[in-house]
């Protein structure tokens, strides 16, 4: 059975230059390669859910220019739909700046662009399926967006903003990574109710049910390349897991080898991992 999951998010072209290490306040550093990359964490969510095997509408938009194109492209070859995604005259796509470091480690400033005109008018009056949202478009859009939702509701608290706990409780599964968890505070992402992920990074994830932990799960031995997409993928790869009716412990698994996947190539959306490829990684951590 294929799962359908409609995507609430935004859209950028991710300009990556790969570094050294990466800058302090007030630092130049020299970089040794560049490269552009369709990006935008409501996109990557997007291409990684389709690639692992959903079907996947996208709402978002992007302006009337070369950078809309090469940041759709992919999702536009693989099938997602984007019958949804707005055309916005006069005002440019959204761009990330991304400095990689040799590790994989990164830093992001996103320039909203388009992504700030998303507007409750571009919701459909019901969405059916799952729901995956963030928060790189305006929260008034994903908060009408959850109330239309009629199946499991995904709500991924990044970039970490001030909300009301209102928007909290209506989703099923909250994910943070721990600077977002920091911000929001354990104690109100746990009264919320229902699920919440927090990601390690290298350590794995833990899974939470009203605050009590029901799960907790490592990543395979990978030597990760670039961290850039793994959090998204991370995302996507858990809320169809249990969209699918995995277990808690063996979502979580799927959605850490899926966010390990996700490191070992350069870029957000060409890194994206298919299906097979996650659970060979997934294979191969349960008998190494």
């Amino acid at each position: 059975m294929t799962h359908n999951i409609t995507i609430v998010g935004s859209v950028n072209l991710d300009l990556v230059v790969r570094c050294a290490h990466l800058p302090a306040a007030g630092e130049t550093v020299l970089g040794d390669g560049f490269a552009k990359h369709p990006g935008g964490k409501g996109a990557n969510q997007a291409l990684a859910a389709r690639r692992l095997g959903a079907d996947v509408d996208l709402i978002a938009c992007v302006g009337e220019d070369d950078e809309a194109d090469a940041a759709l492209a992919l999702m536009r070859a693989e099938g997602v739909d984007l019958s949804r995604c707005r055309s916005i005259a006069g005002t440019p796509t959204g761009v990330a700046m991304i400095a990689v470091e040799p590790e994989g480690d990164n830093q992001i400033v996103v320039a909203s662009g388009a992504n700030a005109q998303l507007t409750v008018a571009d919701l459909p009056e019901r969405i059916e399926g799952a729901l995956i949202g963030q928060l790189e478009t305006p929260v008034e859009v994903l908060v009408e967006a959850l109330a239309r939702c009629a199946g499991l509701t995904s709500l991924n608290l990044a970039p970490a903003q001030p909300l009301d706990t209102a928007v909290l409780e209506r989703a099923d599964l909250c994910i943070v990574n721990e600077a977002e968890c920091a911000f929001y505070g354990t104690e109100r992402l746990f009264a919320a109710g229902g699920l919440t992920a927090l990601t390690l990074g290298a350590r794995g994830a833990v899974l939470f049910r009203d605050g009590i932990e029901i799960a907790q799960a490592r990543p395979p031995r990978i030597t990760p390349h670039d961290a850039t997409g793994a959090g998204d993928t991370f995302v996507a790869a858990l809320t169809l897991a249990l969209l699918e009716g995995q277990a808690p412990q063996d979502a979580l698994e799927f959605a850490c080898a899926a966010g390990a996947a996700a490191t070992l190539t350069a870029g957000a959306q060409p890194a994206l991992p298919r299906r097979q490829a996650v659970e060979a990684l997934l294979f191969q951590g349960h008998v190494g």
